[in-house]
């Protein structure tokens, strides 16, 4: 399978936009008020020409500011010096988080997808019902979420289960050059371990070859366990893995 890793690092930062963010010679330092580790970090984009000694403390004063710990991005691209050296200033690791992928001519897409529903846009009742499946109380991320969501500049196909007229389930489908990726997939405590989000997924990455994917990604965080062996039996693969250095407090 032709995929790279810069590829899906850089699909997933189009996919999922920071509520603000700044450049930072190579690096990008987003800002969420901490609503996601991947929103609210460090992540090293391009080439850097000052030292780290100089740059981490910048970072630290940044995020400082914003009231909310430092967070740097680990994947496979950066050094392992760099990793080193965070974990030496009392950096912990968090939220490890494996990339999977698929080649969508080997997907096995046999699950029924006649009640999900499927919207080109991405509508204000299903970001709500995200928010209330997460179980996101924040006056902040309430009020910043939407926003983040409206700011995604690719095609989407957002899909949704309905029961009595109410959201259960929620999927995102984000198009990016000839992938597909898969995000926001949650079902409602009551209504799991039914197949419906094996319907959504499905839907998602069926709706995805028709608008000419060839490819799929998507992450999931270890040790869930049951999304895992989901996304495996739909034919997705392990590709690498990243985790997240958080300062232990605000710095």
């Amino acid at each position: 399978m032709d995929i790279d890793i810069k590829t899906i690092e850089d699909l997933s930062l189009n996919a999922w936009p920071s509520h603000q963010m700044e450049l930072y010679d190579g690096w990008i330092l987003r800002f969420s008020h901490f609503y996601t580790h991947r929103t609210n970090s460090v992540e090293q984009f391009g080439t850097s020409s000052l030292p780290w000694r100089e740059k981490i403390p910048y970072c630290e004063a940044v995020y400082k500011r914003w009231g909310t710990p430092a967070i740097f991005k680990i994947s496979p691209l950066v050094s392992k010096d760099f990793d080193y050296i965070l974990e030496n200033r009392n950096y912990e690791i968090q939220h490890t988080t494996n990339v999977m992928v698929l080649n969508l001519e080997e997907a096995v897409l046999d699950a029924p997808i006649h009640e999900v529903i499927v919207s080109q846009s991405i509508h204000r009742e299903w970001i709500d019902s995200l928010l209330a499946l997460n179980g996101t109380t924040n006056v902040i991320h309430k009020e910043i979420v939407p926003m983040m969501y409206s700011a995604i500049a690719k095609d989407t196909i957002c899909v949704s289960i309905q029961r009595q007229g109410v959201i259960i389930g929620t999927g995102l489908g984000i198009l990016d050059r000839d992938y597909v990726g898969v995000y926001a997939i949650h079902i409602r405590e009551d209504y799991r371990k039914k197949g419906l989000a094996r319907s959504l997924c499905t839907c998602i990455l069926k709706e995805g070859i028709k608008k000419g994917a060839k490819k799929a990604y998507l992450q999931v965080v270890d040790g869930n366990d049951t999304a895992f062996w989901l996304y495996q039996s739909l034919g997705f693969k392990n590709f690498y893995t990243y985790w997240f250095r958080v300062s232990d407090g605000l710095i």
